[in-house]
């Protein structure tokens, strides 16, 4: 007998995660359809957390030509 009321519970409690989870996918569908977008444009393999490959792009960004190529001086 326990062993049935105990599978009951399984039973109700995956049934209310299952259903909270597709209230939440419903209620937020409009956020959640941007963000899947945005981080499927997004370069996979770009790590987000990488700071110095961040710093990097933004100083090869803030370069100008010359500095970047120098040009070659005749002596």
């Amino acid at each position: 007998m326990a062993k049935n009321n105990a599978l009951k519970s399984t039973a109700v409690v995956f049934g209310a995660l299952a259903f909270g989870w597709l209230a939440i996918e419903l209620a937020l569908k409009p956020w959640l359809d941007k963000t899947r977008a945005a981080m499927d444009k997004s370069d996979p393999s770009r790590d987000p957390d990488d700071v110095e490959a961040v710093a990097d792009q933004t100083s090869e960004a803030d370069k100008s030509q010359v500095d970047v190529d120098p040009l070659q001086k005749d002596n």
